[in-house]
This record gives C-alpha cells, sequence and structure tokens, in this order.
C-alpha cells in the first residue's frame, strides 16, 4: 500500500509543477574588438560586438548601455549571413577620465527560432587614457602631419582640369562685368572689422574681471578661456577651432602653417581648459590666472606684422601744351 501511496504523490507532482522555459546550452559565442587601446581624453574609440549564433537566432542588444566610466555616443548594429551567422553593434565611445580604464562586461541575450534563450557575456576591456600633447615625461609631442592619400590619374587630371576651366570663366564674366557701364551709385561703405586679436585681448581683460574665480566659477571661467582663443585661431588662421577638438586644432594650425611655438603654447593652454571641463581638475586661483597671462602671450605673439602701405606719388600734373595758358589769357 505504501509503494501505492508514494507512486500517486509523485504523479500528482508530476502534474503540479510547471515545465521550465527552454534554454540554449552554449551554442554562441561572442567577441569584442576594440580599434584603438591607448587614446587620448575626449577622442573616440569604436568597440565592435559580434555574436556568431545558430541561424535564425535573434539577438537583443541592451536598450540603454551603461559603460562607465565611458560614454556610448552611438550604436550601429549589423548581421552576415555569409558562413556562420553573425550579429554585431559598432559602439562609439569617449571617455573624460585620465589613466588605465576598464570597458565593462556587456550581456547579449541571443534568442532561438524556437523560443530558446541564452546569454552571453563580454570580457571587460582595459583602455588607456592619456592626456593630450604630453608624454609621460611631459614634455609636448610634436604634431604628427596629415595622412597621404593616393591619387588615380583621372582625379588629378580633374584637379588640373578644374581650376583651369573656374578660372576661365571668372575671366570671361569679369570681362563681361567690366565692359558695362554702371551708373547705380555706390553705397557708402562700412567700419572696417577690427583686427583679431584686439577683440581676443579684450575677452581675456574682461573674462579677467569677471570675478568668476572668486565665486568660485572654476569650469566656466576655463570653459570661456577656451572659447575666446578658439575664436581667435577661427579669425586669425582660419581654422573651424570651435568645432574640433584639442588635437584636431593642433593639427590645422600646423597644416595652417602657424609657428610652432605658438601650436605648442596653445596645447598647453588647450589642455588645461580641457582638465577642468572634462576630468574635473579644479586649479587654484593663481593657476588660472595664470592661465589668462599665457593667452595674452599667445595673442601678442601671434599678431600679424602690418603691412606696408601702397607709395603714393605726388607732383605736378600734365602741362598744357605751349600756347594755350597764354591764349584763354587773352581771351
Amino acid at each position: 500500500m505504501r509503494p501505492l501511496l508514494a507512486l500517486g504523490a509523485l504523479g500528482m507532482m508530476m502534474v503540479v509543477l510547471p515545465a521550465a522555459p527552454p534554454t540554449l546550452h552554449a551554442q554562441s559565442t561572442v567577441s569584442v574588438a576594440v580599434d584603438s587601446a591607448r587614446v587620448t581624453v575626449g577622442d573616440r574609440l569604436t568597440m565592435t560586438v559580434t555574436v556568431e549564433h545558430p541561424a535564425g537566432a535573434t539577438v537583443a542588444w541592451p536598450d540603454s548601455l551603461d559603460l562607465s566610466p565611458f560614454e556610448v555616443l552611438e550604436m550601429r548594429e549589423g548581421r552576415s549571413e555569409d558562413g556562420p551567422t553573425r550579429s554585431s553593434a559598432a559602439l562609439t565611445l569617449t571617455a573624460f577620465e585620465l589613466g588605465m580604464l576598464e570597458i565593462p562586461s556587456l550581456d547579449v541575450v541571443v534568442t532561438a527560432a524556437g523560443g530558446a534563450e541564452e546569454i552571453v557575456s563580454t570580457s571587460p576591456y582595459a583602455i588607456e587614457v592619456v592626456s593630450v600633447g604630453t608624454d609621460e615625461s611631459g614634455d609636448i609631442r610634436d604634431i604628427r602631419g596629415p595622412l597621404g592619400v593616393p591619387m588615380s590619374p583621372f582625379r588629378l587630371a580633374l584637379l588640373i582640369l578644374l581650376p583651369l576651366l573656374l578660372a576661365a570663366l571668372l575671366f570671361l564674366l569679369a570681362r563681361r562685368l567690366r565692359s558695362r557701364e554702371d551708373d547705380s551709385p555706390r553705397p557708402a561703405l562700412g567700419p572696417l572689422p577690427r583686427p583679431a586679436h584686439e577683440i581676443a585681448l579684450e575677452a581675456l581683460v574682461a573674462l579677467g574681471g569677471s570675478g568668476m574665480l572668486e565665486r568660485g566659477e572654476v569650469k566656466q571661467f576655463h570653459i570661456e578661456a577656451s572659447d575666446i582663443l578658439r575664436q581667435y585661431v577661427e579669425a586669425r588662421f582660419r581654422v573651424e577651432a570651435l568645432e574640433m577638438t584639442t588635437r584636431e586644432v593642433l593639427a590645422g594650425l600646423d597644416v595652417a602653417g602657424s609657428e610652432p611655438r605658438f601650436r605648442e603654447g596653445l596645447g598647453a593652454f588647450l589642455e588645461q581648459c580641457d582638465l577642468v571641463k572634462f576630468a574635473k581638475v579644479r586649479p587654484g586661483t593663481d593657476a588660472s590666472r595664470e592661465l589668462l597671462d599665457l593667452g595674452r602671450r599667445l595673442v601678442l605673439d601671434s599678431v600679424p606684422a602690418p603691412q606696408p602701405a601702397a607709395p603714393t606719388t605726388s607732383g605736378p600734373g600734365p602741362r598744357a601744351p605751349a600756347g594755350v595758358g597764354a591764349t584763354e589769357e587773352t581771351a
């Protein structure tokens, strides 16, 4: 009788217990590739996560990614059916802290065609984030020149012919405009634009007397100081510094032919501003005011030399033919 009761109880338990959800058994693998293991603060790096899984399975990427201390700027998904089925996600990351930082582990859910789920996880990845423009000894690094791009003969011919064609069209247009007589009154000339160095120097003086440092607004003080020098670089050297990182600004100045001494000083100036803005460094009042002095020296040292004025000729005008003046006086 007892064996029969035990079998009955076991049958009831088999009926009551719910079925466990199906799971995959290590049928998927995940790998991580990073385009650079050493970046400067504020620069971007790309981390590609690739999941190899059975055909027909789907990959659910996390809706919100927290990869602190890194910030996720962009995520692009992809899928390849050639050979093994792979799903990938390219993450664009950046960091504003210095030192050896770690990209944390990322969990990805793989769902098979039959509904079974499997979770695969990436391994943490170490990235070294260094300061801008200096090496471990504290010396300013040399700026690398722009990379050369191979040029095909067709593109070379276009680069030669297009300027010639444009010059010919401009010549014809100028010749046609010159042939017309324009009797319309000319508009009055407005005031001449102020030199870029005068505007920058006035802005630095105004920032020094703004009282931000006395009120403890150290971060805003360095943001405005950086903007003043970046606006000066745009007006003086035609480099779009407001839309560039510090490394891109220095590379643009190198192409523009600026003095190496100016680039080195500007790199140190912008680096201090970047550390305050992004790395939460808080310098003292004296160091902040020394930054303004460095900005003034950079502006004054890079003022273009005055252009010599065009020579003016003064002298007696053309003489009248002999006898003309006497004839008019007699008349």
